[in-house]
């Protein structure tokens, strides 16, 4: 599958998470023929920490046995934040594919380069923008029905 596939696989759990009351926000990760798929779950959780990717790399690590995820790309349709992006670091994802960026948060270039900052052990490759029309209007889409 490409990188839009894979997005739209992503964007597809983000609808989940909207219909659950969170948040659109979903991700992918593949690593070999393993497909793993997780939505954003702050509010049904309730937990600060149940981002799409961070529940993502949980399921990861238990269904691989291994917490160095380096062969893994996680596709996720937002810009990840400093948790998440800290977290891909020290899983040791090889490859970031996101949607749309986050301005006011994002720390995979926008406002910060965490996952590939030259004083970590680890750097990933990195792909920004796929599909970044289609994602940022389905989060803005999100939020002009809560206002």
């Amino acid at each position: 599958m490409t990188d839009e596939e894979y997005i739209r696989k992503a964007m597809e759990m983000a609808a989940r998470a909207e219909e659950a009351g969170d948040v659109p926000i979903g991700a992918v990760l593949v690593s070999g023929d393993l497909v793993l798929e997780a939505k954003n779950e702050k509010e049904s959780r309730p937990d600060a920490t149940a981002h799409a990717e961070m529940l993502l790399l949980q399921e990861a690590a238990q269904t691989l046995h291994a917490w160095r995820l380096s062969d893994a790309t996680v596709y996720v349709t937002k810009e990840p934040c400093v948790m998440c992006a800290g977290a891909m670091v020290a899983a040791r994802v090889k490859r970031l594919v996101y949607g749309c960026r986050d301005p006011k948060g994002g720390a995979a270039g926008s406002v910060l380069d965490l996952v590939q900052h030259p004083s970590l052990n680890h750097r990933m490759e990195v792909t920004p923008g796929v599909l970044e029309t289609e994602t940022a209007e389905q989060l803005q889409a999100f939020f002009r029905k809560r206002r």
